[in-house]
């Protein structure tokens, strides 16, 4: 009897014990293409959000993903394919921002979606905001950060052209009005990227007031008033 439950309890000590081994086997998740590609991308726009295109390395965007080099030059060539598939993403999120927001009918109220737009990117997607104002190594798709503004720009060049043809002014100087605005807009932008002060909607406020007020009190045929004339 004694034998018999020492037996006993011996074979459900074992059995007890068989899961436990089981589970310190870690099945490790084989990822899709998709899902991997997906991966490198987040960690690629982390790491040039930090330290730029110069300060990343292919060794480290693969040592963070649990992957060797050559998965990394399999999905995107290099370092160079994956930092512009990731400018691209970014460009044209803020892009599709900052055109979806123009929806308001009066003029004023359109460089306020605008402004809001792009202080909207830059809070939510701060890390792409990082690696659109840096100089970019490689050629994109869509080009620089400098013809995204040009892009946006377009977009309120069209609004600014109705303005000025409605008061009398010369709808050819429309596009250099527009690059205006729209620089003055991120370039603040840059700035509040870091100090984040005051908020949002105030400097957003700011910004309107300096346009609308300097567009408000437009002269048709802006003179000089210095000496300097050419």
């Amino acid at each position: 009897m004694i034998d018999s439950v020492a037996i006993d309890s011996k074979t459900t000590s074992n059995k007890d014990r068989a899961p436990a081994a089981g589970a310190r086997r870690t099945r490790r998740v084989r990822m899709t293409g998709a899902e991997r590609r997906e991966q490198l991308l987040d960690i690629g726009r982390t790491l040039f959000a930090e330290r730029g295109f110069e300060g990343t390395s292919v060794e480290e965007i693969a040592a963070k993903a649990g992957v060797s080099k050559p998965v990394v030059y399999e999905h995107f060539g290099g370092k160079e394919g994956l930092y512009a598939v990731v400018v691209d993403r970014e460009m044209r999120q803020l892009l599709d921002m900052v055109t979806g927001a123009l929806t308001a009918g009066h003029p004023r109220e359109l460089l306020e979606q605008a402004a809001f737009a792009l202080l909207d990117y830059i809070e939510r997607y701060t890390d792409g905001f990082r690696i659109l104002v840096r100089d970019s190594p490689v050629a994109q798709s869509t080009g620089t950060f400098a013809s995204l503004i040009s892009d946006i720009a377009t977009q309120v060049e069209d609004i600014l052209g109705l303005e000025f043809k409605a008061r009398g002014f010369d709808a050819k100087l429309a596009p250099l009005y527009a690059q205006a605005l729209v620089g003055m807009v991120a370039l603040t932008g840059q700035w509040w990227l870091d100090v984040r002060k005051p908020k949002k909607a105030e400097v957003a406020a700011h910004l309107v007031n300096l346009a609308w007020h300097g567009l408000d009190g437009l002269e048709p045929k802006p003179r000089l008033v210095g000496h300097r004339r050419a």
